[in-house]
């Protein structure tokens, strides 16, 4: 497996949303009952919604033999807003590829602190990268209750 970066596109739109979506429906199923999957991913994608959202973030994609298997994505301000990657192409470095790079970059901006708010499957992974639980969270989503944790990594 050769694992490639580069920086994330606006027009990675599509492929985000079904890494997403991949992600969320078969990555969690063993957390997350079907109808928290569906308040969090719905049936389906919503491909608008996606090219709106990606345009205004900052972040790189993992690609496998020129074919996208993971993204995060990262503000301003240091909150990771998606991390995601291929059930398929899970346990293989993917996460832990874009996680240094969106590091390196919020350390290049000058961040202090990284912050996201991770699912119950991805809070393992963070810890092993060094974060640390601030509070979990349950939130609303589609009249169903998700639960989550707030979560932050000193950069320094």
């Amino acid at each position: 497996m050769t694992l490639t970066l580069r920086p994330l596109r606006a027009e990675d739109s599509r492929d985000a949303a079904r890494i997403f979506f991949c992600a969320v429906h078969d990555g969690t199923r063993h957390a997350y009952t079907l109808q928290e999957r569906r308040a969090w991913a719905g049936d389906s994608i919503d491909l608008p919604r996606w090219q709106t959202r990606l345009a205004s973030l900052t972040g790189f994609v993992a690609e496998e033999n020129a074919e996208p298997v993971g993204f995060m994505a990262i503000d301003l301000t240091g909150y990771v807003d998606l991390a995601f990657v291929l059930p398929s192409a899970s346990g293989r470095g993917v996460g832990s590829l874009l996680l240094a790079a969106v590091e390196h970059w919020a350390r290049g901006k000058g961040t202090a602190r990284i912050t996201t708010h991770a699912s119950l499957v991805a809070r393992p992974f963070f810890e092993r990268k060094g974060w640390s639980v601030a509070e979990e969270e349950q939130v609303q989503r589609e009249g169903v209750t998700l639960r989550r944790f707030r979560m932050f990594k000193p950069l320094g």
